[in-house]
């Protein structure tokens, strides 16, 4: 019987004190496949084009090497005046709210502040919260030009940007915004671009503004159950909601989850 090779923890990455004492009370122990491969890279400044699902642990992925390499390279200006050093851009509310949540406990040792902006709130609470400095902004892509174009939020500093779920952003949307938010970020910053498919948009952008980027495919553990049976069916577009409604009725279902391509 050969002997498993023993899995790689946070402590092998070389991640310093105000990082592995925040992980100690959250029970963080073995790295995930996405937090193995993308982690040495993000500390030593290179881009990544990361193919991850949500679950795949990648969140600590980007975030414990941002927090590392900002907490080991204090901000020279403290307060109001301390500059937004790494922003995560992300398609939805939810997500950014998530985000932000695992940010603030890695961040929880340290003196970096972080702060989440979104729509649907207002914008008066995100602005007092902005003025007394952060050093990682967690935004989604609509308010985040609302804050930039009000002059309420400046880019320029940003060293590094996280595109997480950008295969989303896209399809929401969004892609002028992101063009106009790299724009405005300082022209040699470090990008770290997540997305669960790699379709034509992803492409374009990678190859637009990644710089030699570190390519990692990871999938979830157990993306289908052993107990999930799985059928193909070739069928002209025309005729698909027929054929839908035809396996229905011959299987007799009355509990269908039916995913469609757009709105």
């Amino acid at each position: 019987v050969r002997d498993k090779v023993p899995k790689m923890s946070f402590i092998d990455l070389g991640l310093n004190e105000v990082v592995l004492s925040a992980l100690q009370p959250l029970c963080y122990e073995n790295l995930t496949p996405i937090q193995e491969q993308a982690i040495p890279h993000v500390l030593e400044g290179k881009d990544i084009l990361g193919s991850a699902q949500t679950g795949t642990g990648k969140t600590a992925a980007f975030s414990l090497p941002i927090v590392h390499t900002l907490a080991s390279r204090p901000s020279k200006t403290q307060g109001r005046s301390k500059p937004i050093r790494a922003l995560v851009l992300t398609p939805t509310r939810e997500l950014a709210s998530q985000i932000d949540e695992n940010v603030r406990k890695y961040c929880k040792n340290s003196n970096l502040r972080s702060t989440v902006v979104f729509g649907g709130i207002p914008q008066r609470r995100q602005v007092d919260t902005l003025r007394r400095g952060v050093d990682i902004l967690i935004a989604t892509p609509g308010r985040l030009l609302d804050h930039v174009n009000q002059r309420t939020i400046d880019l320029s500093q940003v060293k590094t940007l996280v595109l997480d779920e950008a295969d989303r952003m896209l399809d929401m949307g969004f892609l002028g915004d992101i063009e106009k938010i790299i724009s405005k970020c300082q022209p040699k910053h470090q990008t770290l671009l997540f997305s669960a498919t790699y379709n034509k948009g992803i492409k374009n952008l990678s190859g637009q503004y990644l710089n030699n980027p570190i390519e990692i495919a990871v999938a979830k553990d157990n993306t289908v159950a052993a107990s999930v049976e799985q059928t193909f069916v070739r069928v002209d577009k025309e005729r698909k909601r027929d054929l839908l409604m035809q396996l229905i009725r011959m299987n007799e279902m009355h509990q269908v989850l039916v995913f469609t391509k757009t709105k």
